[in-house]
């Protein structure tokens, strides 16, 4: 799959974690967040907005046998957490298999940043 064939990859696997019940958001990784800091100011009236997929990583395996997804969510304050996770991966997993052109393996590592105050927007 190429570079663009990854960003598609991206969309699904933060589409479909975004989906599940209990996630609030997707947390952009450090390098996002970093690069965002150091953008030039922007006007007071352009809202910061960080894309889903930020909070996605999608790498080819090494030796090419198959694709990593590593999901970085926010969760909602009344979930159980372990079974929300368990959610994503499973809920992830199965988009980006059902997305790819020739069955490959796909591992999915899901990492729950914070958990969110129902007051807090993620």
């Amino acid at each position: 799959m190429t570079a663009a064939g990854t960003t598609t990859l991206l969309g699904v696997a933060a589409e479909a974690a975004l989906a599940v019940p209990g996630v609030a958001g997707l947390q952009p990784r450090l390098a996002h967040r970093l690069a965002a800091a150091a953008a030039p100011t922007r006007a007071l009236t352009t809202p910061r907005f960080t894309s889903p997929e930020a909070g996605i990583r999608v790498d080819r395996a090494p030796d090419g046998s198959g694709w990593h997804i590593e999901v970085r969510c926010v969760l909602a304050e009344g979930r159980r957490a372990l079974d929300t996770a368990r959610n994503v991966h499973d809920r992830v997993r199965t988009a980006v298999i059902s997305h790819l052109p020739a069955p490959e393996p796909v591992t999915v590592t899901v990492t729950v940043t914070r958990i969110a105050a129902r007051h807090d927007a993620a």
